[in-house]
């Protein structure tokens, strides 16, 4: 018998008077009510009622255990209750992951909209460039840059991460600007080593796609440390617009081969496939998509 039923039935004994009272509430037999209570009685080694034709009342075991399962089937229902609050509107904890860069400069307005719509969710953003297991470290969802691998996660496409090459006018006047991109090779290059490709940078130009094989001297995980080693003078870098187009509109930094567009990485928001999701994390994925596909 289940365990948790025959507690349920024990505490409408007990509160209902009789086996008859509780059967007709609990729309069973009062036979199978007495078969429950002595399933209890079996397991605790121990009577829970005193019965004799006319009345009934609780032993001394039978008092405890009455009010801890009270307290217990109190408890359940709600656990229960609670668990049908978050699927039915959205309320909880909504865990993400998201590079820096973007979360930074992307993501944080659209949750802070997000939390405003739905003053039931709090939310935890963690910021890394890594890319997270999101069962072992319990991410509902992940912002993903570059192809995703087929890890049975659901990838919802968002617009694709747009790139370019920027270097300082110091390095420029020292070393040069490259005219053609296979003169990319006689110059320091540097780029983000949580990327695949940094050892080929794809360009578009007017020709088509061309692929040029470069010799990355300094390769880093932080997109902003990329960034500041070009505002240095140490070389010519690869990364994201959104990283460095105000350095470049300060003269901080210059694009280099304006001609030609680096390849834009795609995107994508993904997240475990559950038969439901919860409504905080559908809500979120709808804002996301509308924001993001808006502002591309």
């Amino acid at each position: 018998m289940d365990r948790l039923t025959s507690m349920a039935v024990f505490v409408r004994v007990v509160e209902k008077g009789s086996f008859v009272a509780a059967a007709d509430e609990m729309a069973i037999s009062p036979t199978m009510v007495g078969k429950h209570i002595r399933y209890l009685e079996q397991r605790l080694n121990a009577p829970l009622l005193n019965r004799t034709t006319r009345r009934q009342g609780l032993t001394e075991a039978g008092r405890v255990f009455y009010e801890r399962c009270r307290r217990l089937l109190a408890d359940a229902d709600a656990a229960e209750a609670s668990a049908r609050a978050l699927l039915s509107s959205p309320s909880g904890l909504l865990r993400i992951s998201a590079p820096v860069t973007f979360g930074n400069r992307v993501l944080t307005p659209i949750l802070t909209e997000f939390l405003q719509q739905h003053p039931d969710v709090e939310a935890e953003v963690v910021l890394s460039d890594r890319k997270v297991d999101l069962i072992e470290e319990r991410y509902e969802a992940a912002f993903r840059i570059g192809p995703v691998a087929d890890d049975g996660l659901v990838a919802r496409a968002l617009p694709d991460y747009r790139m370019t090459l920027a270097a300082s006018p110091g390095y420029l006047a020292q070393h040069g600007a490259p005219m053609r991109p296979e003169q990319l090779r006689e110059h320091n290059c540097f780029g983000f080593s949580q990327w695949d490709g940094n050892h080929f940078w794809r360009l578009q130009g007017a020709q088509g796609e061309i692929s040029v094989p470069v010799r990355p001297r300094l390769r880093m995980d932080s997109g902003e440390g990329v960034r500041r080693a070009a505002l240095a003078g140490f070389g010519i870098a690869l990364h994201a617009a959104m990283l460095l187009d105000e350095d470049i509109a300060a003269g901080r930094l210059v694009r280099v081969l304006p001609d030609y567009s680096p390849l834009p990485r795609p995107m994508h928001l993904v997240y475990l496939p559950e038969r439901r999701q919860s409504p905080k994390l559908e809500a979120f994925i709808a804002l996301t998509v509308a924001r993001l596909w808006g502002r591309a």
